[in-house]
């Protein structure tokens, strides 16, 4: 069973001191997830281990699209446009719920601007082999008062809307683990690789630190993977303290604002002063706006800042393009920021930067991927198993599993259909069936199963996902309920706060905390989502 069930953490630490793997994976994004779940498949033993909780950084900050990239065309990235474009029918295969079609709409001042990004669009469609429904589509200022009247028609007459796949980044990496773990990988989070032990020609394990017991645990690999994204110079260092810098940290900022303020109907293209493309997406009860991407100098973090420029970064491109909006910083209801870790190239910004990825081998032999792109998981988890295979004498056949559904994606017909048979037969609103199948696919039944209450008046969140996530998908604290499995706290923002203290009282029951600990977690998630919308300095965070 894809299970991650965090009241056996103490088995679970138990079980990785005692075996020994084929790999160990370090970093629980969606290329560690990937990975473990195409070596599981493999026939591999897999040892999965995360500093943090499981898409705790980069993974969970992304725009949530899985797209081929247009503008990777104007950097010449043409082989990685077309493997993401392709790419994206796979996910949209194996994860209907996680691969959602949505017209992306590109706004043009004039009939000559129209023809100029239809003959982009074109050459994007076709390296993605799009199928005909999906051929984009021009609209005038007519089809706009109908489609996307939130849009400034008398300054964007014209727009040219193409098919892009809405995703939810980090339940895609939950889906991954899930499945690696069905193929019997074992995986944990809060477990921080503090160093790499071997005999000084080879890595034979690491030496982890458990967040929550202190407990130190050895863990030994036959090969060992090194993808901790921002941090996976971090990770090198313990292999070679001497290793050069190889990445150039771009921070993405994104803003949520109340979809009734924001009513964006599609996924809206937005050019920023500096030219930067950013997209206006709706979600639940928000429309986010996103992203930025400058230079990160500091030290990675899994919570860098959102500060005072970036707002302002982010608002006034919508004072252009949706001026009747009239949305300011007082209307921002949540936001995130992530970290990007780019590979550097001399002479060149983090905007110009590639999104491939790089797989090298250290000294003691560890495999290092830097790099990459959300939607490309699959073929990068792929070339990264490939690499750490070799020289272990088996499992090396790449796996089939193209058309193999991760958990929650084993229906056909789309997320509108399947939202629509949820509704009818548990008798559930279309907006509460809509966000059950976007989080857990075909799974939600089983989800209300183990709840249908609401966890606080007001809020969509169920009982029934709070048991889930601890149960099934690793859940072990309040914030990774709140952000990263519900994703509540930036999509349905309004009941927030008072989810804090329910979903302490239901965790307090499941995992067995005490008073102090409850009070504790409680503390911690309401300190977090204080501080997402501070804005302020970086230093002052």
């Amino acid at each position: 069973m894809e299970c991650l069930d965090s009241r056996r953490r103490a088995a679970t630490l138990a079980e990785l001191e005692r075996r020994q793997f084929d790999i160990v994976v370090i970093g629980g994004g969606i290329t560690g997830a990937a990975a473990a779940r195409e070596a599981a498949a493999r026939g591999l033993s897999v040892a999965l281990v995360e500093a943090e909780d499981y898409a705790a950084g980069t993974s969970s900050r992304s725009s949530k699209l899985i797209h081929g990239g247009l503008r990777y065309l104007a950097l010449g990235d043409v082989a990685l446009v077309r493997e993401t474009a392709t790419e994206r029918k796979v996910v949209r295969r194996i994860a209907p719920h996680l691969a959602q079609r949505r017209w992306m709409v590109l706004p043009v001042r004039s009939r000559a601007g129209l023809l100029k990004f239809r003959t982009a669009i074109t050459t994007y469609e076709k390296l993605g082999g799009v199928e005909a429904e999906d051929v984009h589509r021009n609209w005038d200022s007519d089809d706009l008062a109908r489609e996307e009247p939130v849009l400034d028609r008398d300054a964007f007459p014209y727009a040219c809307a193409y098919r892009e796949y809405l995703t939810d980044d980090a339940r895609l990496v939950i889906a991954n683990l899930r499945a690696a773990a069905a193929l019997g990988a074992v995986c944990l989070n809060y477990l921080r690789v503090r160093s790499i032990f071997g005999d000084g020609a080879a890595a034979e394990g690491v030496v982890a630190e458990c967040g929550l017991s202190g407990e130190s645990v050895r863990i030994r690999g036959r090969a060992i993977v090194n993808a901790a994204g921002p941090w996976v110079e971090a990770v090198r260092r313990l292999e070679d303290a001497a290793a050069p810098s190889v990445l150039a940290l771009s921070k993405g900022v994104h803003l949520c604002f109340p979809r009734d303020r924001l009513p964006v109907r599609h996924l809206l293209l937005l050019t920023a002063g500096d030219r930067r493309t950013l997209f206006a997406i709706p979600r639940g009860s928000v429309t986010y706006v996103g992203t930025t991407d400058t230079h990160y100098t500091g030290a990675a973090r899994v919570w860098p800042g959102v500060t005072r420029e970036d707002v302002e970064y982010v608002l006034e491109p919508l004072s252009r393009y949706c001026p009747s909006a009239a949305v300011g910083d007082a209307d921002v209801v949540a936001a995130w920021a992530g970290l990007r870790p780019l590979l550097a190239e001399a002479g060149k910004g983090v905007q110009e930067l590639s999104r491939r990825d790089e797989i090298t081998r250290g000294p003691m032999n560890m495999v290092t991927v830097a790099g990459g792109k959300l939607t490309g998981f699959r073929p990068m988890a792929k070339r990264i198993v490939d690499v750490a295979a070799e020289g272990l004498g088996t499992g090396s056949a790449a796996a089939s599993l193209e058309d193999q559904p991760l958990p929650g994606g084993d229906f056909s017909g789309g997320s509108a259909g399947r939202a629509d048979q949820l509704a009818a037969a548990q008798r559930l609103s279309t907006s509460a069936a809509e966000r059950l199948v976007a989080l857990y696919g075909s799974d939600a039944e089983q989800v209300l199963e183990l709840g249908r209450a609401a966890v606080v008046t007001g809020s969509p969140v169920l009982a029934g996902e709070v048991d889930w996530a601890v149960t099934r998908e690793g859940a072990t604290c309040i914030e990774d309920v709140l952000y990263r499995r519900t994703r509540a706290a930036l999509f349905e923002p309004a009941q927030r706060d008072a989810l804090v203290g329910a979903l302490g009282e239901r965790m307090r029951e499941l995992l067995g905390w005490s008073s102090g600990v409850r009070q504790r977690e409680e503390a911690r998630a309401s300190d977090r989502l204080r501080r997402e919308l501070l804005f302020a300095d970086e230093e002052e965070r």
